[in-house]
């Protein structure tokens, strides 16, 4: 709890929903707090970006100055010891901006959502009151992938090979939503899902 409002985390597969499953939190009066945009950010720091020179080159920037996701996703997925080194740089600024949004949200807020990629990976569970696991079918997460990052098969068994198993996340998760390609079903089981939670949280 923070402010005496539950925190709820995300978690589930690549190319599962759960930036979706986050939004539709939101339109209930949720606060939804992103990493990925927190990342963003953070490499739009000069701080970030001359760190990132030094162990990589001018290579990791585009031409317009711009980090290069992909050039950092090729380095840090490639090995383990680069992909550390880079979450010791962000996860404290990631922090930081987290616990910034959470102290500036009016007294309204029904929940902090937490929209995380690495939740249970970074421990980050453990500051949540409940998880949350977005479940959605291979072939549908496939689809996602391959239509919005242009990833293939292989790419995405790479990437998920440092992650935990997905059945061991559905498994210590406190609910799950199940994210096909119904958006209106999603919806409903948030709108669900919910009250249900704030009332848990009151008890």
């Amino acid at each position: 709890m923070f402010a005496g409002k539950p925190i709820i985390g995300i978690a589930g597969g690549i190319g599962s929903g759960k930036s979706f499953i986050a939004s539709l939190f939101g339109e209930l009066g949720c606060i939804v707090i992103s990493s990925d945009q927190q990342v963003a950010e953070a490499y739009r720091d000069p701080i970030v970006k001359d760190v990132l020179k030094k162990w990589w080159g001018e290579g990791v920037l585009k031409a317009d100055g711009q980090v290069d996701k992909r050039f950092i996703g090729a380095k840090v997925f490639a090995d383990p010891a680069e992909r550390r080194r880079l979450e010791e740089l962000l996860h404290p600024i990631v922090a930081t901006a987290r616990q910034r949004a959470m102290e500036s949200a009016g007294a309204e807020v029904k929940a902090f959502v937490w929209d995380t990629p690495l939740l249970f990976e970074t421990g980050l569970n453990k500051q949540c009151d409940v998880v949350v696991f977005v479940d959605a079918p291979p072939a549908v997460r496939m689809k996602r992938l391959a239509e919005n990052r242009r990833w293939d098969e292989a790419e995405l068994a790479r990437r998920e090979k440092s992650q935990w198993p997905l059945d061991k996340k559905a498994a210590i998760s406190d609910y799950v939503i199940s994210n096909t390609a119904d958006a209106g079903s999603a919806r409903e089981q948030v709108k669900d899902l919910l009250p249900r939670i704030l009332a848990k949280m009151q008890q």
